[in-house]
C-alpha cells in the first residue's frame, strides 16, 4: 500500500506510540484523524503535522471507552474524507498490582480501553475499510502471548484483543480486509505513567527503566513498514520474539523467567 493521500484513523493519538504512529504516516503522506481524550493536545498536535508534512489532519476527542464516541470518531472521518484505508487500534491502559490486592474496577477498565475500544471502533469502520480493501491494526503487547505478573487486566485485554483480531482475519480472508496484530516489547512511553494502581488510581513513576527500552518511533515505524507491506502479526525486539517461542515450546521455563525479570522492578510486587 502506497500511503500517500490515504486516510489513516489513529486512536490514543496524543501521546506515546499513538502520536508517533501520526508522525510517521504523516511523514509518509498519509491524511490523519487523531483520537484521544486530550482534545486540546491533539488540536495542536494536527495543526503542527498539517504545517510540517503538507497533509490534512483532524483531530477528534473520542474516549474509547464509549461506544458512542466511537461511533462519531468514525463518522467524522467519513464525513471530511469520505473514506477510511487504516485503523489503528492504539489507545491503550496499563496497571500494576497483584491481582489478590486490586479492586476488580481496575479491571473492567482496562478491558473497556484495550479491548472494547478496538472493538467499537473497528466495528464502526469496518464497512469502509471493506470498500477500500484497508488495514485493521490493533497495538497488542507480549503480554498479549504471555502472562505478566501485576498485569493480569492488561495481559487478559491483549490476549482478547489478539483473539479477536485473529476471528477477524479469518472472517475476511476473501473479502480484501488486511488485519495486523503489532506486538511491541517494552516500549518507551507514558504508559507506566499513566498505569492504574490497585485501588485504581495512576501509577505516576515508571517502575522500569525506560531509557533501555524500545522508542515509540522504532514502533510506530515498524507499524507503517507492516501497514504497506500488509504484514499478518509483527513481533517487535528480540526479548518479544523470544518470549513468543518459549510460550510455544517451554512455557514452564518461561514462565519462570518472567518471575525472575519481574523481581527486578522498582519496588517489585513479587520477590
Amino acid at each position: 500500500m502506497d500511503l500517500k493521500n490515504k486516510l489513516v484513523i489513529i486512536t490514543g493519538a496524543s501521546s506515546g506510540i499513538g502520536f508517533a504512529c501520526a508522525e510517521e504516516f504523516a511523514k509518509r503522506g498519509a491524511n490523519l484523524v487523531l483520537g484521544a481524550r486530550q482534545y486540546v493536545t491533539l488540536c495542536e498536535i494536527t495543526a503542527d503535522l498539517e504545517k510540517r508534512y503538507a497533509i490534512k489532519a483532524v483531530a477528534v476527542q473520542c474516549d474509547v471507552s464509549k461506544e458512542d464516541q466511537c461511533e462519531q470518531l468514525i463518522k467524522q472521518a467519513v464525513l471530511t474524507f469520505g473514506r477510511i484505508d487504516v485503523l489503528i487500534n492504539n489507545a491503550g491502559l496499563s496497571m500494576r498490582a497483584l491481582f489478590n490486592d486490586l479492586d476488580i474496577i481496575v479491571l473492567e477498565d482496562l478491558m473497556a480501553v484495550n479491548f472494547w475500544g478496538a472493538v467499537y471502533c473497528t466495528k464502526y469502520a469496518l464497512p469502509e475499510l471493506l470498500k477500500s480493501g484497508g488495514s485493521v491494526v490493533g497495538v497488542s503487547s507480549i503480554a498479549g502471548y504471555h502472562g505478566l505478573p501485576g498485569r493480569t487486566g492488561y495481559s487478559a485485554s491483549k490476549f482478547a484483543l489478539n483473539g479477536f483480531l485473529q476471528a477477524l482475519r479469518i472472517e475476511n480472508l476473501k473479502t480484501g480486509l488486511h488485519v495486523m496484530i503489532a506486538a511491541p516489547g517494552f516500549t518507551a512511553s507514558n504508559i507506566r505513567n499513566t498505569a492504574l494502581v490497585k485501588d485504581g488510581s495512576v501509577q505516576g513513576e515508571s517502575s522500569m527503566v525506560e531509557e533501555k527500552m524500545m522508542t515509540a518511533g522504532e514502533v510506530a515505524n515498524n507499524i507503517a513498514d507492516g501497514v504497506v507491506r500488509r504484514s499478518r502479526t509483527l513481533i517487535m525486539t528480540g526479548q518479544g520474539k523470544l518470549t513468543v517461542f518459549l510460550s510455544k515450546f517451554v512455557p514452564g521455563i518461561l514462565d519462570g523467567l518472567v518471575y525472575k525479570h519481574f523481581t527486578k522492578e522498582k519496588a517489585p510486587l513479587i520477590k
